[in-house]
Formats: structure tokens, sequence, C-alpha cells
């Protein structure tokens, strides 16, 4: 019942399903690009399998991430 009620409000707003793709797929390149330029090998591979909908990259962004000044050690 739940599930017949979602993919009808998803066939019903298509709008919404692709302004969440754009959402999680800009977020993801984001938080990737920063794993792997920070060598950060586990972070990435849990980023890259986990769909989260942008919410582990934004954590992942906010709190984890080496800053700039730690990719030159």
């Amino acid at each position: 019942m739940f599930l017949n009620s979602v993919a009808q409000y998803i066939l019903e707003h298509q709008a919404v399903l692709w302004a969440v793709i754009v959402w999680s797929v800009v977020w993801k390149g984001i938080a990737l690009w920063h794993a792997a330029r920070g060598r950060q090998l586990a972070w990435y591979i849990a980023l890259l399998v986990l769909n989260t909908v942008g919410v582990l990259e934004i954590i992942y962004l906010l709190f984890f991430r080496r800053k700039e000044s730690e990719f030159l050690r």
C-alpha cells in the first residue's frame, strides 16, 4: 500500500524526482572530489557506494574532509 502511493507520487511529480537526483549527484561529485584529493580511500568508497541523497556527503564535507592546507603535507 505504502509503496503504491510512493510510486504514484513519483509518477505524478517527476520534477521532484529529477530535483532529488540533481541534488544528490552534485553533492556526491563534490564529496568524491574532496575525498580523492585528500587521499581518504575509505571515505571515497563509502561515498561512492552509499546513496543517501546527499546527507552523508554533506556530513563528510562539514566534519571529515581534509582542509586545503592538509593537502600539501
